[in-house]
């Protein structure tokens, strides 16, 4: 058995854990298993199943520089007391560093280095981000991402120019977004969502995914199309400024604030439109997963231009265009009749029966090598 340790913060539902719980429910679990390195201690969404999938949670000190030798201490001891595991997976962005650099040190002979954006989230760690992110490729051995973008950011021309990266596709189960008339009247009907038009976006409350832009472009909508609704999925450090916010702005009867919900592909039917105007993102799972929904979806020219795979989307500037110009288009589709995507979807790679195969077949390759 093959173990796969995968460098998280916590398995709560978003999208680098979702893209990987999609990929560890399809993997031949007879030969490989994933297992979490958890960088938070607050449970995650995924936690039980995880449990019950047969993989193991493991809770670091954290990725606190303060915790840097204790943290490598933790790492010496997880790989003696399990030297099944072989291969070192690390999503944490310029912070993978130290789970690598511990992999390095102690004899784990793959270590994947997993970029899932374009841009650096610059907080209190912002010198120490830049400082890791020049050494990713001395600790890491094989240069991942969800996207060319992605792994240009984090590697460098240099390796996209060698070809010596990965491209993982952040996979779904696309039969379960495929637009279904009844579910969509079912939950428009529980939420009290019946014969409104119904913007959503999915995503933690985080500075990244500009929740306060999609609340004052609702204001706009609203006042255009008063039988609009928004609902905004996710949880985060920001969800109780962003109700706040809503509710200065006048807009609060009007917004469905849902928290993480383990039904997410049956809210994409209650939609008529997908929003989302992050600051920037490697290649968001949600687009895909709205996409295969057959939405239309409105998307920031920051976020990456492999992430339309339909028809369906459409980029603006956040700088250039004005909130206004966004209204206008998104309430011209009140009239769009929903599609059946589903072979784009397939047919563009992104279908989890398919690149779970894949998956299974490059890291057993590994093992053997």
């Amino acid at each position: 058995m093959l173990r796969v340790l995968h460098s998280v913060s916590n398995m709560d539902r978003a999208g680098i854990e979702t893209m990987l719980m999609n990929y560890y429910r399809h993997i031949d679990k007879t030969k490989i298993q994933f297992d979490f390195l958890c960088n938070k201690l607050k449970p995650g969404a995924y936690d039980e199943e995880i449990k019950a999938l047969g993989g193991k949670i493991y809770h670091s000190p954290g990725l606190n520089p303060l915790n840097f030798f204790k943290y490598d201490k933790f790492m010496k001891n997880l790989f003696d007391k399990n030297p099944d595991i072989k291969i070192m997976h690390s999503h944490n962005g310029e912070l993978a560093y130290q789970s690598l650099r511990s992999a390095y040190r102690y004899g784990i002979k793959t270590r994947i280095c997993h970029a899932h954006n374009t841009r650096m989230e610059l907080n209190l760690k912002k010198i120490l981000k830049l400082l890791y992110k020049t050494q990713l490729k001395k600790v890491a051995n094989n240069y991942w991402g969800c996207g060319i973008d992605s792994i240009k950011f984090y590697f460098g021309q240099d390796i996209i120019d060698s070809k010596n990266y990965f491209v993982l596709h952040n996979a779904i189960d696309v039969d379960k977004f495929v637009y279904n008339e009844k579910i969509r009247n079912d939950v428009r009907k529980k939420y009290n969502l019946e014969n409104k038009f119904v913007i959503g976006n999915i995503g933690r409350f985080m500075e990244q995914k500009n929740h306060k832009f999609i609340l004052e472009l609702f204001k706009i909508i609203l006042e255009k199309e008063p039988n609009s609704c928004l609902v905004l999925i996710g949880d985060g450090k920001l969800l109780d400024k962003m109700k706040l916010k809503a509710k200065k702005l006048g807009i609060s009867k009007a917004v469905l604030f849902l928290g993480n919900i383990n039904n997410a592909n049956e809210m994409y039917q209650a939609m008529d439109v997908f929003l989302l105007p992050s600051l920037f993102e490697g290649l968001p799972v949600v687009g895909i997963e709205a996409q295969a929904a057959g939405l239309k979806c409105f998307m920031s020219d920051t976020i990456t231009k492999e992430v339309k795979i339909t028809d369906n989307v459409k980029y603006f500037n956040l700088k250039k265009d004005t909130k206004d110009t966004w209204a206008t288009e998104i309430l011209k589709t009140k009239k769009y009749v929903r599609k059946d995507m589903s072979n784009e979807i397939k047919n563009a790679g992104y279908s989890i029966i398919d690149e779970a195969k894949k998956l299974e077949k490059i890291y057993l390759n590994e093992l053997i090598l």
